[in-house]
């Protein structure tokens, strides 16, 4: 009877070890799913990073084109495909839809806002020009200037957007809509462009700055 007690008693603690460690993974699962949420904000900001990258390459391309050194033209129309696809169609679309008319509404940076979208549909208009002239793949002079007036446009764009427009979003819903904002620009990225939309594009700029060849981040830091 003792023996059976004690082999009664090792099952009872390998099963109780067991629950605990499975109850523990799931807590650490919980917990690991829970970092990979990304909020509306850090959403938007990542998304910057990709159009900053376009405009890297734009700004090699006017490089190029000032020096009179050899230009494929695909670079800059894969470049100007991104922007048009990923940040036109798909980020700036988030803020119109649901950013835009928010601020309005509660009467906030509404004039921010006003200069934001107005630049968006001057960032359309350069976009359009841009890829009809990397289409024809001739007339570098031509091209080079949507791409400066592009690269003036963003920078200052998106430098705002980051730190004044996103971060004030907080202010304006409630924590619970605040979630619903992330989860409903992660449905939107996976209607267009499937599972991983941001690597994705994050790929196709990386294979991009490799045409070019900047894509080596250390030859831009500078020999003393």
């Amino acid at each position: 009877m003792m023996e059976m007690g004690r082999r009664l008693d090792r099952r009872n603690f390998f099963r109780l070890t067991g629950a605990a460690m499975m109850l523990g993974t799931g807590v650490g699962l919980a917990a690991e799913e829970k970092q990979e949420d990304i909020s509306p904000a850090e959403n938007l900001m990542r998304e910057h990073g990709v159009l900053r990258r376009v405009v890297l390459v734009y700004r090699e391309a006017v490089r190029r084109l000032d020096a009179h050194e050899e230009l494929p033209p695909e670079p800059v129309a894969a470049g100007a495909r991104i922007i048009r696809e990923f940040i036109e169609d798909y980020h700036e679309k988030l803020e119109e839809d649901h950013l835009f008319p928010r601020f309005r509404k509660a009467g906030k940076l509404v004039a921010l806002v006003d200069v934001l979208q107005q630049q968006h549909q001057a960032g359309r208009r350069l976009t359009d020009l841009t890829r009809q002239l990397a289409a024809a793949g001739k007339d570098g002079a031509r091209l080079a200037d949507p791409l400066r007036r592009f690269i003036r446009l963003y920078e200052p764009h998106a430098a705002r957007e980051d730190t004044v427009l996103f971060p004030a979003l907080h202010t304006l819903v409630t924590p619970h809509e605040y979630d619903a904002l992330g989860d409903e620009f992660e449905k939107k990225e996976h209607e267009l462009f499937g599972g991983g939309g941001f690597e994705k594009m994050v790929a196709r700029v990386a294979a991009i700055e490799k045409t070019l060849g900047i894509h080596d981040l250390a030859q831009f830091t500078r020999k003393e």
